[in-house]
Parts: C-alpha cells; structure tokens; sequence
C-alpha cells in the first residue's frame, strides 16, 4: 500500500496551486461580489490544458489519470468553488462520458476539441420538475429520419451560458418504464432552437455560471446521440460516478481552505490577553477540520485509485461525495465561527467558503439521496450491473500515445 505522490501528480498539484494562488484568489472576491462570471480565469485553465487534465493525448488532453483529476479539484476549490464546478460539468460529467460511452467519431469530433478547451461542455439533466428524481424527466426526443426532435427545460445548469456542447437527456420513449425510456444526446449551442439564460440571486458560486436550457424543437442529428436508445439513465449515472468523484476532491480542498485561514486568523486574533488559538473551544473547531480534511482526501484518493484500475466504484465515490460535502460545510460554519463578527462578512473569504459549500451538499445527489445509496448497498438492495461500456482503466502507454 503506497499512499506517496507520483512525480507527475506532484507536478499537477504546483501547476493548479501556482495558477488558483496567483491568477484566481486575488481577484475572485470581485467576480462574487458582483455575481459575475470569472470568465478569464476559464480560459486560462484551457490554455494551461487543465480542462483536459485526465483525457488521453490523442484526444486532445493531457493523458494524466484519475487522481490527477481529484488533486486539481482540490487545489482549484481551494481557490474558490466555481473553479472545480467547471471541472465537475465540463470533465466529470460530459468529456468522461464522451470517452466512456461515445463513438470513435463522436471522440474525435466533440470530445478532442473539449479536452484542448477550444469548446467548453455542460450537463443537462435537471429539469424545474426532476432533480433527485431522474425518473420524472419531462424533455422529450422523437425521431424524424435521422434526427431527433428534441423539446424541454434543463435548470439549474452549470456553464449555461458559457458552454458550446451539452451533453442532455430527453425521453424518447414514453410506454417505457421510466428508468429505460431516457436517451443522451449531445446538443450543440448553434443548433436552432436552443436558447439558455443565467438564473441570478444564488446563495453561492457567483464567480460561475448557472443557468438554464430551453429546447424548442432541436433537430438533432442521430449520429449525435450518445449510445444506443434507452441508455440514457446509464449513461446519466455513470456520468455522475465521475462528477461526485470531482465534488468529493473539491470539498475537500474547501475544508483545506477553512483550516488555513482558520489558523492564521487564530494564531493573530487576541482575547483575554492572548491569541485565541489557545482556547480549547476554538482548537476542537481546528481539530475536527484537520481530521475532515484528512478523511475526505483519504476517500477521494481511494476512488481515484480505483478508477485507475478500471474498477466500478459508485458507493465510494457517493461516499466521498458525501463526507467531503458535509464536513466542508461544517467546517465552513466553524470558520466563521473563528472569525467572529468579520466572518460574518465579506471582508473574510470564509462567508463565501460557507454560500459556496451549501450548494454541494444539494447537486449531483442531495446529501440524503447518498445516505440511502450507502445504507442500499450494505443492505444489499443495490448492486453494480456490468455495464455495455465501462470508464477505460488508466494506461499510461495508451493514454500518453498521439494520434
């Protein structure tokens, strides 16, 4: 058991840190307050490849594994939310599931120039009406020769406004059992019909965009669809397994962020004549964030590693999703709790790590949808079915070869 960095996983933690610390941290405080995308800082992390950090060379990206995915989260969120969001959307959710489920020619022509950050990429799944409940999906898709008539809403989507691809999921046969009449298809911002707007007055990740996605009547191309009809749910599930992976990592750099900070301010704030950081109350906050910080990089790690392995790993990452998300949002509300009056406003980054932290603990599985999925599988009423295609295993030959 070897829980020692690579070289390269080494490299990929000072370049993401080296990039958050001096391009992003600085000027994010501005972005949030003034509820405004961060769009630069976007670009940047195109042009230094980080958007394809975990997709092979010969398709665009930059052929490192997994963990390198989960290191980057958590130095980006680090940094601040809205960061690892465009990794969840853009990597996580679409450009994994593009390389897991998508077609030699769908690789080429959408997941390549994805991976490079010439085009961004979001996730349509969530609708006004269907969030934990994937199986009320109201969007429908019929098909017409060789196109599909798409129509419906997507809310709550990151990169709305932003992104050229979505990867979205419509009905496409309405007998069907709810699970099995959900097919993918990757939507292209110029297609006529597609419209998107930003939902403004969020609690949290200001310096991102969310949004919404409205189809009205999208002819889309067939060789557009994402694996075979009906495999929509799969492709959607197996879809997350990467984003909570991505949301696990990022939580944990926020926990990361609030011992930091909590820290510094404790070992300079003086009550009673002394630094506050000698008060028991305060050092158990400190404590229980340094044990957090610690678990949720320990599970996070364990998932990678077995995506590394080509290894089905649902209820570890549901699990590191979980733990990550509620201790980062605990440890959140104890660091303005440290901070006192001034963490009660924005002159501290710790009321933004507390908006910032809420949101995870709600998208891509509720907190309670994932306290059900682990009880299901102890309990042994969920178990993992081969799918017809599985996450590629890292190959550091294969995944490094050029086209």
């Amino acid at each position: 058991m070897d829980f020692a960095l690579t070289a390269e996983h080494e490299m990929v933690v000072r370049m993401v840190r080296d990039f958050a610390e001096k391009e992003v941290a600085p000027y994010v405080k501005e972005y949030d307050r003034a509820h405004k995308p961060f769009v630069r800082a976007v670009e940047r992390m195109a042009e230094l490849g980080i958007l394809g950090i975990c997709i092979p060379v010969r398709y665009g990206g930059q052929g490192m594994d997994y963990i390198s995915l989960g290191l980057a989260c958590e130095e980006l969120e680090r940094a601040d939310t809205f960061l690892r969001v465009v990794m969840s959307v853009h990597v996580g959710l679409n450009s994994l599931g593009l390389l897991q489920w998508g077609t030699e020619e769908q690789k080429r022509r959408f997941l390549v120039p994805q991976a490079r950050g010439e085009r961004w990429a979001a996730f349509g799944l969530t609708e006004p009406g269907a969030g934990s409940d994937v199986a009320a999906l109201a969007a429908t898709a019929r098909r017409e020769g060789d196109v599909y008539i798409l129509n419906g809403e997507k809310m709550w989507i990151s990169l709305a406004s932003m992104a050229h691809n979505f990867l979205v999921f419509a009905r496409t046969d309405p007998k069907a059992r709810p699970h099995e009449g959900i097919t993918a298809f990757i939507v292209e911002r110029e297609m006529k019909g597609v419209t998107t707007g930003d939902i403004h007055g969020k609690l949290g990740v200001r310096a991102g965009s969310t949004g919404w996605i409205a189809m009205n009547d999208v002819e889309v191309p067939v060789e557009n669809r994402l694996g075979e009809e009906g495999e929509g749910f799969k492709i959607a599930m197996s879809c997350l397994d990467n984003g909570r992976y991505t949301i696990g990592a990022g939580a944990t750099g926020l926990i990361r962020a609030c011992l930091e900070t909590s820290v510094k301010y404790a070992l300079e704030r003086r009550t009673f004549g002394r630094p506050i950081a000698e008060h028991q109350l305060i050092q158990q906050m400190i404590a229980r964030m340094r044990r957090d910080y610690e678990i949720g990089r320990l599970l996070y790690l364990r998932a990678g590693w077995l995506k590394n392995q080509g290894i089905r790993n649902t209820w570890q990452t549901s699990l590191a999703k979980w733990f990550a998300t509620e201790a980062s949002f605990a440890a959140a509300s104890d660091a303005v709790q440290i901070h006192g009056a001034y963490g009660y406003s924005d002159e501290y980054d710790v009321e933004r790590f507390l908006r910032n932290a809420k949101g995870a603990c709600i998208y891509e599985g509720t907190s309670q949808i994932h306290e059900l999925i682990q009880a299901q599988y102890v309990l042994g009423y969920r178990q993992d079915k081969p799918l017809r295609c599985e996450l590629p295993a890292y190959d550091p030959e294969e995944w490094q070869r050029e086209a």
